[in-house]
């Protein structure tokens, strides 16, 4: 199985090559009621901005440029089961910031399989950390290529756990909401698992319900309506989208996960202006 090992020879030699492109924010914290946020000013981002196909959201290359298909050499870290690859997020926001796209094209706004729950599983057993994703435009994906993404735990990584700590951990699969979150999501417990396969289909299982009782359907196309996703130790969040930033701030999933990336170091005042929960709520799906 995939190792971490093999993750950090591959993030070095990008590195040294240029293919990746280093790590550099500047991170304050923002308080919001009980809850501590940080929002992250990250040069990179602009750098991303310009990279960006046209017309998916913009930017100077041909729109169907698919950096997934084949992924690049010089960031893939290999294959994770018959339908992943594994790949360096070429914008990273942390070390070991991983890419899981599928093998074969879809959309990303594809209704997601088992499959790509058991690739989240097996980097989730074995190395624990967080999996997300960005279902769609509106929810901070970049490319079209379905891929679900993965960052390793670390005290200044996003993470689920400080917002998991005020809900019931003994109801499995059972629907809940944060108590200071004024904008529509799901969180649902599925319990840790030793064995990926039954991780990944408790989580599954957890995505579909999660999706029924947020009305998230797909639609004759097979698309599902933009939202994100996080899973970690044995919790999935999923929350409906409809924009992809406000006031200039993009806010992905990440950002229900404590840490907001910025891209001009004045839109660090701005959040704490605004401040992070209306924010939030402002791009959700009411």
């Amino acid at each position: 199985m995939l190792s971490l090992h093999a993750i950090d020879q591959r993030m070095q030699h990008a590195l040294a090559s240029g293919d990746l492109q280093p790590i550099e924010f500047q991170a304050h914290q923002v308080p919001a009621k009980d809850m501590l946020f940080h929002v992250c000013w990250v040069p990179a981002l602009s750098v991303k901005d310009k990279s960006k196909p046209a017309g998916f959201p913009g930017g100077p290359r041909d729109p169907n440029f698919n950096p997934f298909l084949p992924p690049d050499p010089q960031l893939t870290v290999g294959k994770l089961g018959d339908y992943h690859h594994v790949v360096l997020n070429k914008f990273p926001v942390c070390a070991h910031h991983l890419v899981l796209p599928r093998i074969e094209f879809a959309e990303q706004c594809s209704v997601l399989q088992y499959e790509d729950f058991l690739a989240w599983a097996w980097l989730l057993t074995e190395l624990q950390g967080l999996g997300f994703y960005n279902g769609g435009e509106e929810a901070g994906a970049s490319q079209r290529h379905l891929h679900v993404q993965w960052i390793p735990p670390a005290v200044d990584n996003a993470s689920l756990l400080p917002f998991v700590q005020v809900l019931d951990a003994d109801q499995d699969l059972v629907i809940q909401s944060h108590p200071c979150w004024g904008f529509r999501h799901a969180f649902i417990y599925v319990g840790l698992s030793e064995d990926a396969h039954e991780y990944a289909r408790n989580l599954y299982q957890a995505y579909q319900l999660g999706c029924q009782k947020l009305g998230l359907q797909c639609d004759d196309q097979g698309l599902m309506p933009p939202m994100n996703i996080l899973v970690q130790d044995g919790w999935l969040l999923i929350v409906p989208r409809v924009y992809e930033q406000i006031h200039d701030i993009p806010l992905n999933a990440l950002s229900f996960a404590g840490m907001i990336y910025v891209r001009e170091q004045e839109h660090i005042d701005l959040v704490k202006t605004k401040g992070v929960l209306p924010l939030l709520a402002a791009v959700t799906r009411v």
